[in-house]
């Protein structure tokens, strides 16, 4: 599985332990940025890492700012984007079980990178149950075609 991971200056080293991660479980890993912790604006890495999934670069995407709620954020900003901020792993699992998210943001200041390698496990770990769940996602999607 191919995943695009991005993140603000905030979240730099977390990215980095993300990384390191995912490459020693076998995934392949395309870094959208930041490459180092000089000041960035996070809504630009929230956007490129959407844009890799709607472009079928990637398959699934993890982006990280501070607490993960602003790069979360821009992620949704991108049509057909599903981005759950999360931090406990039953989130994590249902951001994809029933939700069917293609990305998952995380915030560096208030997750320990223990904490945070879970929520990626548990996250790329877990397949969308579809049936009931589907409907559900596909509401959501005429919501946002409706609306933008």
């Amino acid at each position: 599985m191919k995943i695009g991971i991005g993140a603000d200056h905030g979240a730099y080293k977390l990215k980095e332990v993300i990384k390191n991660h995912l490459n020693e479980k076998g995934y392949e890993v395309v870094d959208y940025g930041t490459n180092g912790p000089e000041s960035v604006d996070y809504p630009k890495y929230g956007e490129a890492v959407a844009k890799g999934i709607i472009n079928e670069e990637i398959e699934r995407g993890i982006v990280c700012c501070g607490t993960g709620i602003g790069i979360g954020l821009a992620a949704n900003k991108v049509k057909g984007i599903r981005c759950a901020n999360v931090s406990d792993t039953f989130s994590a699992k249902m951001s994809r079980a029933h939700n069917n998210c293609q990305m998952i943001s995380l915030g560096e200041r208030v997750l320990g990178y223990g904490l945070a390698l879970e929520l990626v496990d548990a996250f790329l770990e877990t397949e969308f149950e579809g049936e009931r769940h589907a409907k559900r996602v596909d509401m959501i999607i005429d919501i946002e075609s409706n609306n933008l």
